[in-house]
């Protein structure tokens, strides 16, 4: 009886125990599952991406000089000119006009006009020139200092930006230049056909009086405005002319609080423009003046224009032309070798940054600096090391010193 009661007792004591140990193990405190990632070197660039259009940057419009009957223009959009000898358009004078004395003198004034233009481009062409010169001896001593440690990364980097600014300048003077000569041209060509069809009419020639309109630059047709024949007002455009080989360029039209953040020099990648690989540009123009424009939204944005230039061959980018869709992604920041996080694995620490890194099982809260984030990762400057095990997406309840396990391990 005494050895089946003490079997009794035996079995309770296992069973409590078994339940006690149960009840245990289900209100353990157990840690808290996390995604585990690491801390890692490597590229980031911080950019401002955008939808851009390709445009020429200096194109020219060939209008009716005179009054009179436009012939059928022959010339279609794509075809090749050349300045002063393709004739991209022919008209006859219905009237005297050709011949009207205000309008020779117009023609005149015009001629000295484009000459004082030109005469001013070439001004600005040497004052750029001059600013390209003193932009590259500035980097050349930046450069020497930089080398014996008395000037700093940034100097370095803004003397470099100046040169490629001051470089991009003296290209738009030069652009400038071929304009201002093309315009001299058209307006010498105009008074040349005046007194050409003074000329024939005196000798009787009817014939002879229709008026050919040449090419101003050389390159290709952008559009023709008027194709049929026609009577046509002086002063009428009839077709549009432009480099492309050499004038493309991409406007893409910024939120005012991002244009402010880039300047002249900096780099872009062209992207999403139908070819096998990005091609590469630099700013060369920010527009000094912003609009309102309403988004899809219905949010009124302001906006600003903001130019970029080609580099590299036009080979590269043969296939684009004039009013062509692109992305662009102006670089803001950059660094090749940036300790790079989760931008998810940041969070708000008063009035800076920390993150949670993971630590023998142990969540352990460190406060960083960062020196760029682009949405996806940020760089650190300081508070954690390369390889460092970081808690990527840290739960609300998240503590210092919390138990944690990562969640792939249940």
């Amino acid at each position: 009886m005494a050895r089946r009661k003490h079997s009794r007792i035996v079995i309770g004591l296992a069973i409590a125990g078994i339940v006690l140990a149960g009840l245990g193990y289900a209100f353990w405190p157990r840690p808290q599952l996390v995604d585990i990632g690491t801390a890692e070197r490597g590229p980031m660039r911080v950019t401002i991406d955008e939808e851009g259009r390709t445009r020429v940057h200096e194109p020219y419009v060939v209008s009716t000089p005179i009054t009179g009957r436009l012939m059928r223009v022959e010339v279609e959009a794509g075809d090749s000119v050349t300045r002063g000898d393709t004739v991209v358009a022919r008209m006859r004078p219905t009237v005297s006009a050709a011949l009207d004395a205000r309008t020779r003198e117009q023609a005149r004034a015009n001629v000295t006009a484009a000459e004082a233009a030109l005469r001013l481009a070439q001004a600005d062409l040497h004052k750029a020139q001059a600013d390209r010169d003193l932009a590259q001896a500035n980097l050349e001593r930046t450069r020497k200092l930089f080398d014996r440690d008395i000037a700093s990364q940034a100097a370095l980097d803004a003397s470099e930006r100046s040169a490629r600014a001051a470089e991009a300048a003296l290209d738009t003077a030069r652009a400038s230049i071929s304009m201002r000569v093309a315009q001299l041209d058209n307006a010498r060509a105009q008074l040349r056909s005046f007194d050409e069809s003074a000329e024939q009419k005196a000798g009787g020639n009817g014939d002879a009086q229709i008026i050919d309109l040449h090419a101003p630059i050389s390159g290709r047709i952008l559009r023709v405005m008027q194709q049929s024949e026609t009577t046509l007002p002086a002063g009428t455009p009839v077709l549009e002319v432009g480099n492309i080989a050499e004038g493309l360029e991409v406007q893409a039209d910024l939120l005012s609080r991002d244009a402010v953040r880039i300047a002249p020099g900096d780099a872009v990648i062209i992207d999403d423009w139908g070819g096998p690989r990005p091609l590469s540009g630099t700013v060369t123009r920010i527009a000094p003046w912003g609009f309102t424009r309403t988004s899809a939204l219905g949010v009124e944005e302001q906006r600003v224009t903001v130019t970029i230039g080609f580099d590299g061959p036009h080979e590269d980018r043969a296939a684009l032309g004039h009013g062509y869709r692109v992305e662009v992604r102006i670089i803001e920041w950059s660094d090749d070798d940036a300790l790079k996080v989760p931008a998810g694995a940041l969070f708000r620490d008063g009035e800076g940054w920390a993150l949670f890194v993971a630590r023998d099982g142990i969540a352990h809260k460190t406060p960083v600096e960062i020196a760029a984030n682009n949405g996806v990762s940020a760089a650190i400057t300081s508070g954690i090391e390369d390889g460092a095990r970081i808690v990527m997406y840290p739960p609300a309840g998240l503590t210092d010193g919390a138990r944690i396990a990562p969640r792939s391990a249940y």
